[in-house]
């Protein structure tokens, strides 16, 4: 265990998985016994490895962004050849990394290294086989490949930490932020730098669009299935938990989580808050048909090319803010995890996953795609990315929430896809099918109970 003196952030450890039934998990083969730090290839050593991300599976910005860093990498290491493929499942990106890997495990060809969201790093640590990175490099290797002229932000660095060692290195992240069509605010008589910061003041600017416009200006994904991270910032925000702090207990039917989901309500029934799935809502958003998105920031080179093509001008928030209650952002995204048992491939895949977290890639994934520049001093005067965000006002919301960010909770057990959606469920209803959110939230929170206490 490292006795360096970056901070533990540990709270985020937490189980998920997708369980393929009747059959059993790859746990029984990790390394995690082992001592022995990987030996460093020989310079004319060939190796291959296979590296899976989810972000592939979305063509433009984010594959060109991920090929190009593969391609730097096999250029600057000659003796490695990196195979990238894409999540094996079908679904939204980002969705089921675990049961993706665990499927190829189980057939005996797992990949290399692997994306797999934060959320996962109970189970892809206790039973999916993820190596121990920090026992096969070394506490002083992972310490320098997390710092360097450009450290990894404290809040970020021990995010793929499990009981005190590395396991997952963090990887691409992104905040809730509030975009908007700031010409659409013109045409409605709104000034461009309008109050949004909280959400009594997003309400009265969307009314005034609404009024304008004669339809819903405001999306919030949220409020719908798969927005579960972003909605855990929004309930923090208001006070409550969806988990305690000794993971033992279901909270999101206290008072806090009931009034941010109260909030949305008040939203939908004054009609500046739109009915749609998450896909809609950045598809109708990039189209110009609403004019505020709560939403991941990695949707940011998305609605820039949209904002070009459509001759309007997009512009950018933090998470507004529930009165004077303070804004806790939580976070997406994802860790890279070791899969290979091979020393010679393990020792490829660690020098491909401090690549992929350098300071030359978050140069070209924060640019190219709009993740958070983890190495955040790179964004100073001086750093390499100073010049791009002093031009790039979108950046600047983004990077100020990383401060107070707090980690994407995970729920404990198996059934932590079914305690999601029953949360899920009970927000949409709530919210937009007219059942009353003290009463359904509470339904739903009893519901899970049972089942992180099975």
């Amino acid at each position: 265990m490292r006795t360096s003196t970056r901070t533990r952030a540990l709270a985020l450890a937490g189980v998920t998985a997708l369980a393929l039934t009747g059959c059993a998990t790859a746990g029984t083969t990790t390394a995690a016994s082992t001592s022995d730090v990987i030996p460093e290839l020989d310079p004319d050593q060939q190796v291959e490895i296979v590296f899976e991300s989810y972000n592939l599976l979305q063509a433009g910005a984010w594959t060109d962004t991920i090929e190009g860093l593969v391609a730097d990498f096999e250029a600057e290491h000659p003796n490695i050849t990196v195979k990238a493929q894409p999540t094996q499942t079908t679904g939204a990106a980002g969705s089921n990394t675990v049961g993706s890997v665990q499927t190829q495990m189980l057939a005996g060809n797992p990949p290399d290294v692997a994306q797999l969201t934060f959320d996962t790093l109970d189970f892809a640590v206790t039973e999916l086989g993820a190596q121990p990175v920090e026992q096969l490099v070394g506490s002083d290797a992972v310490d320098e490949a997390l710092g360097g002229e450009h450290p990894m932000h404290e809040r970020a660095a021990t995010l793929g930490d499990w009981d005190g060692e590395l396991y997952g290195m963090p990887y691409v992240f992104s905040t809730p932020v509030l975009f908007y069509n700031a010409s659409a605010l013109e045409a409605a008589g709104l000034p461009a730098d309008v109050d949004l910061s909280t959400w009594d003041a997003v309400e009265e600017a969307a009314a005034a669009v609404t009024a304008q416009t004669g339809k819903p200006s405001l999306t919030i994904s949220c409020a719908v299935k798969g927005g579960s991270w972003c909605m855990q910032g929004m309930i923090r925000s208001a006070g409550g938990r969806v988990l305690s702090e000794d993971r033992s207990t279901i909270e999101f039917g206290e008072d806090g989580a009931v009034a941010a989901v109260q909030e949305l309500r008040d939203l939908f029934d004054t009609g500046v808050l739109a009915n749609e799935d998450s896909t809609a809502q950045y598809e109708s958003f990039a189209r110009g048909d609403t004019v505020f998105q709560l939403n991941t920031s990695a949707l940011q080179s998305t609605f820039m090319a949209a904002a070009d093509a459509g001759g309007w001008t997009l512009a950018n928030t933090g998470m507004p803010a529930f009165g004077d209650q303070q804004v806790v952002p939580t976070n997406s995204g994802s860790a890279l995890f070791m899969f290979s048992q091979d020393p010679a491939k393990q020792r490829a895949s660690w020098e491909f996953m401090q690549f992929m977290t350098s300071d030359h890639a978050y140069e070209k994934i924060s640019t190219g795609i709009g993740y958070l520049p983890l190495r955040t001093s790179l964004t100073e005067e001086g750093g390499a990315l100073h010049e791009w965000t002093q031009s790039n006002p979108l950046v600047q919301p983004n990077l100020d929430q990383l401060d107070d960010l707090e980690p994407w909770v995970s729920y404990p057990g198996d059934s932590y896809v079914q305690v999601d959606d029953l949360l899920a469920t009970a927000i949409e209803d709530s919210v937009f099918y007219g059942e009353d959110p003290a009463a359904t939230m509470a339904d739903a929170q009893e519901r899970a109970q049972g089942l992180i206490a099975e």
